[in-house]
């Protein structure tokens, strides 16, 4: 298992489009992704899911992955935030 902590520094945070880029990239990958909030935990394959932390500008969460390429899903979702969901 995979665990870092990743800030949201796009201003808009975390709305729909973000949310569609984390799953598709997220669909690449075999491994489980999952976002925690304060005590949310959600799927981090689903927009929904993940649409439902309410995540604004400057908030923390937990990103854990879990599998055979845990690694690489966690390293390519930490560049998604890094940059600011190519948004």
């Amino acid at each position: 298992m995979v665990e870092r902590t990743l800030t949201i520094t796009n201003r808009a945070g975390i709305h729909a489009r973000p949310a569609a880029a984390i799953v598709k990239t997220a669909g690449r990958f075999r491994s489980k992704l999952t976002f925690i909030k304060d005590t949310m935990i959600v799927d981090g394959k689903s927009i929904m899911g993940i649409i439902t932390l309410g995540a604004p500008y400057g908030t923390k969460l937990t990103m854990r992955t879990e599998g055979p390429d845990e690694e690489a899903l966690a390293d390519a979702i930490q560049r998604l935030f890094e940059h600011h969901f190519e948004e």
